[in-house]
């Protein structure tokens, strides 16, 4: 039994990270990881964006004839700022592309191929055993590749999570949408009663 809810788990957590996708994966973890282990160099990011906003707006003000030192000074300060933010952004840019390889492979490995190393290790095991003659002479194939005969192998049950939280995901999808579509569709009943009634004022 726990073979069987061990594996239900592994394709349910992978099956959860492509509903969620890599990408959003990534984002929310390496914001969590700058801010953990790269605190100062978020803030440091931070500070010059806010500086930099702060000289622009100034610069906008000053004007370019009438006070030409104190502009210069500030196009020199705004120009600093950008090329240490833009400096600071492809550090932070190679760090993140650094990351986000070690995630993918993370990822992949706590996935993909944990199911790899279960599948290959309890090949020879049973998940369960079917009752006798349950399925005829069609229940040697579900044993396949080298469970004991009138038994579920570990590659059978695998799919049959998959394809059952596939089925899962499609139909609350089509539940979501036709509530969606059912909301729309009383929102418009109620513009249009509205609609009605302000005729039947107006006449």
């Amino acid at each position: 039994m726990t073979l069987l809810f061990t594996i239900f788990a592994l394709v349910f957590l992978t099956q959860l990270i492509s509903w969620i996708g890599q990408s959003v994966l990534l984002e929310v973890v390496y914001a969590l990881h700058l801010r953990v282990f790269h605190a100062a160099t978020a803030a440091r990011q931070r500070k010059l964006k806010s500086d930099l906003l702060t000289l622009k707006a100034e610069l906008m003000r000053t004007s370019a004839q009438d006070q030409f030192a104190k502009w210069a000074k500030l196009r020199r300060s705004v120009d600093k700022g950008l090329a240490d933010l833009e400096k600071l952004n492809g550090e932070i840019s190679a760090r993140k592309s650094a990351f986000s390889l070690r995630f993918k492979t993370a990822l992949w490995i706590l996935t993909t191929g944990l199911q790899f190393v279960v599948g290959w290790w309890y090949r020879k095991a049973a998940v369960f055993y079917l009752p006798p003659g349950w399925l005829g002479p069609l229940g040697w194939w579900l044993a396949l590749p080298f469970a004991p005969a009138g038994s579920v192998s570990v590659g059978v049950w695998q799919m049959a999570c998959k394809r059952v939280l596939k089925v899962g995901e499609r139909v609350v999808r089509e539940l979501s949408a036709a509530r969606v579509a059912e909301a729309e569709l009383r929102a418009e009943a109620k513009e249009k009663e509205k609609e009605k009634e302000k005729e039947v004022k107006t006449e």
